[in-house]
């Protein structure tokens, strides 16, 4: 388990970055039918942007989110590090 994999701010900002990431795919379906409710398009992109800033601060602490180029890795490669997010 990398440093701090088990720890409880580890799992706290994990299931922050879930809770956006669940408001966002709602969002995105009910945009598929509404396209024009500005409220819920602001609504979106704040998220949107919040889950960016989570995305961030989360990477840096405990290594990449994603592969294939949408997350960084500092040295040495980091994807060996387990647990991975989905594993928690």
């Amino acid at each position: 388990m990398p440093p701090g994999g088990g720890d409880e701010a580890y799992r706290r900002q994990l299931e922050e970055i879930q809770k956006v990431d669940f408001a966002l795919v709602e969002l995105n379906l009910y945009l598929d039918t509404h396209p024009t409710d500005l409220q819920a398009l602001r609504q979106f992109n704040q998220l949107a942007q919040r889950r960016q800033q989570l995305c961030y601060a989360f990477e840096m602490t405990y290594g990449p989110l994603m592969h294939f180029g949408h997350s960084f890795s500092r040295f040495p490669w980091q994807w060996p590090d387990t647990p991975w997010p989905w594993q928690v």
